[in-house]
């Protein structure tokens, strides 16, 4: 697993071993960040919150390409090792909260993007996204990506829209938006 473009394009990424994490196929990622790069134009400056973390791939590859800071949350003893270690060799400016999602409070400051890779078939994409936008962690008209399993059903909590969807092998990708 590398860092598909940006400063770090071509950085190898730390992955724990076992099936206890799941990242983001590479090509599953460019796909993912050609569409982001179309509805946003650039990645410069951006704040973005990456739940489910595993890696870091999707934060990591958002900072690669320009995002300013990235706020990473993840409970899973080796992926935050492999997180905080990818953290390190690449010098991101990031944080890490080792926490579920479920218990995040307040943000310090809202996301202009957020990323959501939860363990597929666990229902656990919906209550981060009430969490997330109760708590002050996303802005308005963020963009968010939300990944599920392909034949996963997904209701969209309010206060989101739904942009697209698109299938990747056996992942599907929603982008949505924050209303107003």
């Amino acid at each position: 697993m590398r860092i598909v473009a940006g400063r770090w394009r071509g950085r190898t990424l730390t992955a724990p071993s076992g099936d206890a994490t799941r990242p983001t196929a590479d090509r599953v990622r460019e796909a993912l960040f050609s569409m982001l790069a179309s509805r946003l134009g650039s990645f410069e400056d951006l704040r973005v919150v990456d739940l489910f973390a595993g890696t870091g791939a999707l934060g990591l590859e958002a900072l690669s390409r320009g995002a300013a800071h990235a706020t990473f949350v993840e409970t899973d003893r080796r992926a935050l090792a492999a997180l905080k270690a990818n953290i390190a060799t690449l010098g991101a400016d990031a944080a890490v909260l080792a926490m579920p999602a479920a218990g995040l409070g307040r943000a310090p400051e809202p996301a202009h993007l957020a990323f959501l890779d939860p363990p597929y078939g666990k229902g656990l994409a919906g209550p981060a996204l009430e969490r997330l936008r109760d708590n002050g962690w996303l802005a308005p008209h963020a963009l968010v990506s939300v990944e599920t399993a392909r034949d996963e059903a997904f209701p969209l909590p309010a206060g989101f829209t739904l942009d697209t969807t698109r299938d990747h092998g056996k992942a599907r990708l929603h982008i949505l938006r924050v209303e107003g």
